[in-house]
């Protein structure tokens, strides 16, 4: 499972907003079921910034956001990603239905 964060940031709160993901991200990968992650910030538009992590499946991701760290190291941040729907499936993992073949 992909999770996809993206936040909005004034170009004069880049530094300290750097430090803070970092951070975030760090106590995110001590959870159990995490498998990676990985920062970036959009080419074009300097102010956009992602964090994305993939995780052994959801249940990993949602008991993660409630463990006592993760409240304390991430959540706050997490709260100021730009409000749209964040987790996926990876394409290979689909739930894919297909119609049956009559015969």
């Amino acid at each position: 499972m992909l999770v996809v964060n993206r936040f909005r940031v004034p170009e004069e709160s880049t530094a300290e907003f750097r430090v803070d993901l970092e951070a975030a991200l760090t106590v995110l990968a001590q959870q159990k079921g995490y498998d990676d992650g990985r920062l970036g910030r959009n080419v074009d538009d300097p102010t956009l910034w992602t964090m994305v992590t993939r995780w052994r499946d959801v249940g990993s991701y949602r008991r993660a956001l409630s463990t006592y760290d993760v409240k304390l190291g991430a959540v706050q941040l997490l709260s100021r990603a730009i409000d749209e729907p964040s987790a996926y499936e990876a394409l290979d993992d689909l739930n894919e239905s297909f119609p049956r073949e009559l015969g």
